[in-house]
Order: structure tokens, then sequence, then C-alpha cells
């Protein structure tokens, strides 16, 4: 979803305050088996450490992959049809698995995708390794370091015959930042909807704060839906995350807020169209401006400004559609379902044509 980030300003926040590493952020790492039983969201850390979202145990893996030889020139990564090949590649027919996430490593630009092979009680996680030139690669986890952070009080497991599954929405969305990884989701709180900071190389892990929005679609205040996507941004002179909700509100967070057992209110800043489920957003940089791109399943690929986002007044009354931060769909984006920033100027997407996913390069709109 999102490579490593750093804002420096961050450091003198006590929140997520991350010392430098005194030592590679491997050391103290187990060599063994890593055993997932699912993978939903990943990002990259330091020096090739990838952090996986297992939501049926309700735990972060770090995996050292030792994908950390630096990339040599503009890796080509377009691959047509990937879910057939994927499916060839791991054994089974494209419709029998899913890329539930995409990452790109900021060092190598490989692209890292986290799979499911199977269905049902059959459903077996996969990490799969995409090289320049399109090459796949499943890498096995039996013998890797690894390190584990599991979640202190994660929803429970659905009963049998219960629609949906809170316990997959323990980990929504995962992101590393200035020595913490910063982990969005459901806990089993009265305030369900949780945002946590937990320190790496893994230390104990908080319960996290619980957080309340006012969603001005509904036209109420929401605890226990949960961030679908965040990233960190400092608006004004405040570090803070922008996250996005189910139809689809925006809504900032400073994150010197975000203390163990905090009950916190975000400030809504936008309402961006409901009957709509965000999916990535990325931050880049444009002509002199900083902008968002968030990508959807029903609203397509929004470019959304942040210019005088510092002023963006809360939104606390129901809302018909559309109000407060703007922004422009980009028509030509069609069928993203997964998105990352490659550089500077590139996104790496997997783009839906018919039963096909491919894997494309897109130069930032």
């Amino acid at each position: 979803m999102k490579p490593i980030r750093s804002l420096l300003t961050l450091l003198a926040c006590g929140a997520v305050a991350g010392a430098a590493f005194a030592a590679s952020p491997t050391a103290g790492m187990n060599e063994g088996k890593a055993d997932l039983k699912s993978v939903g969201p990943i990002a990259f850390g330091p020096e090739g450490v990838l952090f996986a979202a297992d939501t049926k145990s309700a735990a972060i893996f770090a995996i050292a992959t030792g994908d950390t030889a630096p990339a040599s020139g503009s890796p080509q990564l377009k691959v047509e049809a990937i879910n057939v090949k994927l499916g060839a590649l791991l054994g089974t027919a494209a419709d029998q698995l899913t890329i539930d996430d995409l990452a790109v490593n900021p060092v190598s630009r490989n692209a890292w995708l986290a799979v499911t092979r199977g269905r049902g009680t059959e459903a077996a996680p996969v990490l799969v390794r995409v090289k320049s030139g399109g090459v796949l690669e499943a890498v096995s986890l039996d013998k890797v370091k690894f390190s584990k952070a599991d979640l202190p009080n994660p929803p429970a497991e659905a009963q049998p015959g219960k629609k949906g599954n809170p316990r997959l929405e323990s980990i929504t969305d995962i992101v590393f930042l200035d020595g913490n990884v910063l982990v969005a989701g459901l806990s089993n709180e009265e305030f369900a909807s949780t945002l946590r900071s937990i320190p790496f190389p893994f230390q104990a892990v908080n319960k996290g704060a619980a957080v309340e929005i006012y969603h001005g679609a509904h036209g109420a205040f929401e605890t226990r839906s949960p961030v679908r996507t965040f990233v960190p941004f400092k608006v004004g002179n405040e570090p803070s995350l922008l996250a996005a909700y189910q139809c689809t509100p925006l809504v900032q967070f400073p994150i010197k807020e975000l203390q163990p057992g905090a009950k916190i209110r975000g400030k809504t800043i936008a309402e961006l169209g409901n009957r709509n489920r965000p999916l990535d957003m990325i931050v880049y940089n444009k002509d002199g401006k900083e902008w968002l791109l968030l990508s959807n399943s029903s609203r397509g690929i929004m470019k959304i400004s942040t210019d005088n986002i510092d002023k963006a007044e809360s939104i606390t009354t129901r809302v018909a559609d559309k109000q407060g931060q703007t922004y422009q769909t980009i028509e030509a984006w069609t069928g993203i379902e997964q998105l990352d920033k490659l550089d500077g100027g590139h996104a790496l997407v997997i783009r839906r044509e018919g039963s096909a996913q491919n894997l494309e390069v897109l130069a930032l709109p």
C-alpha cells in the first residue's frame, strides 16, 4: 500500500517519537517459519523489512526480506494478466486467488504482493515479489528472520452463520513512520475504531487510541467504522494522519493525540461522496504543490487538493453529497484496485480489465 514514510518534524511528537536505530532493525529477530494465517495490508520499513498484517491472528509480522539492493534505473514492472500468471506460479486458477495488497520497496523498487491462494478454509497467504522485467517470485516464509507484534484487544471472530467477521478488520491499514508502525483497525473496545503506534523493533503493544468521527453523509458521530486507508501529512505545523473512511469522509488526526487509551475525535475536513469504499491513498508533489491520490471502489481516482488544508472548516452537520477539500476525478485511471507510489513521478497500480488484472506503471497526474 504505502512505502516507508519520513517526516522529520514528527520526531518531536511523543506519541510516535522514533529514535534512530542503535543497531540493525533486524537485530533480535528470530529465524524460523513466519506462520501467517492470513495476509492483508503490507508496508515497507527500513533495510528491506516488510510489515505484513495477519488479520486472522490480529498480529503484525516484521519480515527481513533481504531485498536491499538499490534500484538501478527505472524498473520495468509491467505484467499483463498478472492474476493468470500468479495462478500458474502458485498452482491454482486465477479466479481462486485474491491480490490483497501491493507495496513498493522504496530501495529496490521491486513490487511486493500480498496474495491469498484458495477460498474458505483452504485459503493460504502468500507473498510474491515482482522484479524488474516482470519476473514473479513466490517468497518462502519457512526460514526467515522475523518478529511479531500481537494486538492486545482484537475483535472476536464472528460466530458461524453471522454476517461479516470483525476479526478480519482488526488491521485495515499500516504505515511505517520514523521508527513506529502505525496501525488502523477495529478493537473489542466500546469505541471499536482504533489507531495505534507500535515502536519498532517491536516492544510492548499498547491498546491504542479509540477514535470518533462525524460522518457528514450519515449525519452522525461514528465510533465503530474503521479507517480504510491513511497517510501521514503535515497540516500547517501539525504532524497529522489523513484518514479516509467508508462513504467517504476524509478526517485529520493530530499525531500528538494518539496516546494509549485516549478517546479522540478527528476533524472531518471533506466529504468526498457516499456509496463508496476508499482503497489506497498516496501523497505526492507536482508543480510545487502536494496532492493526495485516493483510489476508490466506485468513484474512481480522486486527485485531492491540499491547498489551505490547515484552514479547513470542520464538517459537523449532514452533507448531501460533497463538501470540504476539492478534488478532480482522473478519468483515464479506470479499474484501479491497488495503488502505491513507485517514485517521485510515477505510481504502480493493479488495474482490472474484464477478468484480467494488469500490473502497470502510470505517470502521476
